[in-house]
């Protein structure tokens, strides 16, 4: 009998422990700039005495790894990148349902945005989409300064333009839904092929075009212009441009993945990240994307919302898998492998 019980005891503290540790650690898949994640994730371990293992790649990469692990989830959370593929996951039964109590901090656009409205992403932040021109590299060539999405596809920027691979980067499907948006998916077509021609590089990260123009290794780079704005606060000689056709913008999503081991932190990261303090923390390391929560700061460096011609970007329709499937296919089908 005694023997019994302190088996029993064992049993029941081999459990607590468990209990504890597994209450004690966070998994996160970070789809923002290396820093940006680190700094999220070295906060929310401080403030709530977690242990955070975070993992960084591009949005389309995480959507990707997300749904290779549907079957055994090897991460709780997924922080940041473009709403489009976290839409796709939330679809595909990849992410949880949850209704955070910081939601009504929101603005109202950014409270359940993704194709399901079934609350599986919220949005943390949001970005405009653009180019930046490095000015040195535009005089010592005597070029004119491009102003719209058109001025990129003239000859005389022949090898100078940079941009992501819808394959790899959520950010270039959204130039993709951009353009589609904006012109009609054949005019559309027609213009990627165009712009095709002065392409130097098909990146894997929406953000290295950006860091490449600043480089001086590519006169242009399209990308999110928080990402540009970094570059250009460090230094760097970048003209940030808004073209003037028009433009689209992305939603920082921020999901909790399904079947998470350590569901509780999960949801405290969720709310730490939809709080006005949480949304300050990247802006401590020059992230100046612009935060969702109201009573949060906007930096002085973020292109507002409010502030330039943003399309009426329809994040259902585009955020589908079967429209972001459809259009990324015809770019592999029709851009990539065309001739430069």
């Amino acid at each position: 009998m005694k023997r019994l019980v302190v088996s029993g005891l064992a049993g029941l503290l081999l459990l607590s422990t468990t209990s504890v540790f597994a209450s004690g650690r966070l998994v996160i898949y970070c789809s923002n700039e290396p820093f940006a994640c680190q700094a999220v994730a070295d906060e929310f371990a401080k403030k709530y005495d977690v242990k955070v293992q975070m993992t960084r790649a591009g949005s389309g990469s995480t959507y990707a790894k997300i749904l290779a692990e549907k079957d055994n989830p090897k991460a709780d959370v997924w922080y940041a990148g473009t709403l489009d593929p976290h839409s796709q996951a939330g679809v595909n039964g990849l992410l949880e349902s949850y209704t955070s109590p910081m939601l009504p901090e929101i603005g109202e656009r950014f409270r359940n945005p993704a194709t399901s409205q079934q609350h599986h992403t919220a949005g943390v932040y949001a970005g405009v989409l653009g180019y930046s021109v490095n000015t040195e590299v535009l005089k010592e060539k005597g070029l004119p300064m491009p102003r719209s999405w058109a001025d990129l596809t003239k000859p005389e920027f022949k090898g100078l333009v940079q941009v992501a691979s819808p394959q790899s980067s959520g950010t270039a499907y959204t130039v993709l839904a951009t353009m589609t948006q904006i012109m009609g998916e054949e005019e559309a077509f027609k213009y990627l092929a165009k712009l095709h021609k002065n392409i130097n590089q098909y990146t894997k990260s929406g953000s290295a075009p950006g860091k490449a123009a600043a480089r001086g290794e590519t006169m242009i780079g399209i990308g999110f212009l928080h990402d540009h704005a970094l570059q250009k606060a460090n230094g760097f000689p970048l003209e940030l441009i808004v073209p003037t056709e028009g433009t689209g913008y992305e939603i920082g999503g921020l999901s909790i993945i399904k079947g998470a081991r350590n569901m509780e932190n999960a949801k405290k990261f969720v709310d730490f990240m939809l709080s006005a303090e949480g949304q300050e923390v990247p802006q401590r390391v020059k992230m100046f994307q612009v935060p969702t929560n109201m009573k949060a700061n906007v930096p002085k460096e973020a292109i507002r919302l409010d502030q330039v011609n943003l399309i009426d970007y329809d994040f259902v329709k585009y955020g589908s898998e079967e429209m972001r499937s459809h259009l990324i296919d015809r770019w592999v089908k029709e851009i990539k492998s065309l001739e430069r």
